[in-house]
């Protein structure tokens, strides 16, 4: 079995707001039977009853983009960014379908938490449907949703934003085992280790920091990996994604806060 390796450009992907963003999306791969697009935060996939104020989703910008109908085969959360599937015939949206749903298809995604995680970690915690985006109620029985994560690097700024005078934070390598709504954000706030950014599971005081001292507004959480088998020549398909500038640029900014990971334990 081959394998086709796609990235974007190694020039970090503009990152625009939803409301501002230009008419096109950069496209990671395309062939006749599918295309993966960069979403940037701040842009739904598709029309949502929560946002009715929205005039603008990532399938209607790539249709008029291609000029051709496409078909949704997962979704990322509205302030997500990072790699965007989606299906170019109906025989491919169904195949694609499938190996979501038989989770064969590998997402990785990179995510800013607060506090120190432990260098490995696997989150099994069942999660219901949230009902809508201000109600953590959930409309049905939970199902069983597992994340795995790897640490990546731990930070330490020297600034009190809660209790302690030195806030902790902790780049991670996430990978979804499964796609419940909102997964991500709702295991690491399990674990108490909510993701920067995050304005509805997150923790005020840090996410404002951030937009005040890194001038990061938006949800510190991008898809910047997947792997799937091609639906129809049956190759390995292995699509790459850097984060998107604003990401980017806080990283590069809190590389000066980089300390050296625990030993042992972890700590809030």
């Amino acid at each position: 079995m081959g394998v086709l390796m796609m990235s974007v450009n190694a020039e970090t992907p503009a990152e625009t707001p939803a409301e501002t963003a230009a008419e096109t999306l950069d496209v990671i791969y395309r062939d006749e039977y599918l295309i993966a697009v960069h979403k940037p935060s701040g842009l739904l996939v598709h029309r949502s009853e929560i946002d009715r104020h929205e005039t603008r989703f990532a399938l209607q910008i790539v249709r008029d983009q291609i000029g051709q109908y496409v078909y949704p085969v997962h979704r990322l959360d509205k302030p997500t960014s990072g790699i965007l599937l989606m299906a170019l015939k109906k025989e491919t949206a169904q195949h694609l379908t499938l190996q979501f749903a038989e989770q064969r298809i590998h997402k990785q995604y990179q995510a800013l938490v607060r506090g120190f995680v432990q260098a490995q970690g696997y989150i099994d915690h069942a999660l219901g449907r949230v009902e809508d985006d201000y109600d953590d109620a959930t409309t049905e029985e939970k199902q069983s949703a597992q994340t795995r994560y790897e640490r990546v690097q731990c930070f330490e700024i020297p600034a009190l934003i809660e209790r302690y005078p030195v806030s902790r934070f902790s780049l991670v390598n996430v990978f979804p085992e499964t796609g419940r709504q909102h997964q991500i954000r709702r295991h690491f706030k399990h674990i108490f280790h909510p993701l920067i950014g995050d304005v509805r599971y997150g923790r005020g005081a840090y996410n404002r920091y951030f937009r005040e001292h890194f001038d990061c507004h938006r949800l510190m959480l991008a898809c910047t990996a997947m792997s799937l088998q091609h639906p129809v020549s049956g190759e390995l398909l292995q699509l790459d994604c850097p984060p998107a500038a604003m990401f980017a640029d806080t990283l590069k900014a809190m590389q000066a806060f980089v300390c050296k990971p625990p030993e042992t334990g972890v700590s809030a």
